[in-house]
Parts: structure tokens; C-alpha cells; sequence
């Protein structure tokens, strides 16, 4: 009887990324930054303060 291991790697090489969720930001009024996760709708995050990111 022939015997073998198996791999829990996947045949296809790279590992697939998660899936992130779409944000959509919005000024709720001035200085008042609200950041809105698509399909959550009981959730939000609100700031006074935001900064653009560098890369």
C-alpha cells in the first residue's frame, strides 16, 4: 500500500490576500471627520483630527 504526506499549502504558489472592506469618509460638519465601513451599518469611526498618509 502505497503512503504519502499531505501539504497544507495550496497548489496555487502565493497565499490569496484577504478581502478589506470599501470606506467611504465623510464631513459630518467642519473638522468633524466620519469614516463609514460599506455594508456596516452599526458601526463608525468619528475624529477631530486626521492626517493624510505618505507612503
Amino acid at each position: 500500500m502505497p503512503t504519502g504526506t499531505q501539504s497544507g499549502a495550496d497548489d496555487e504558489g502565493e497565499p490569496s490576500l484577504p478581502e478589506t472592506p470599501t470606506v467611504s469618509v465623510c464631513e459630518s460638519c467642519p473638522g468633524r471627520t466620519v469614516f463609514i465601513e460599506s455594508g456596516n451599518t452599526d458601526g463608525w469611526i468619528a475624529s477631530d483630527l486626521t492626517v493624510e498618509p505618505t507612503r
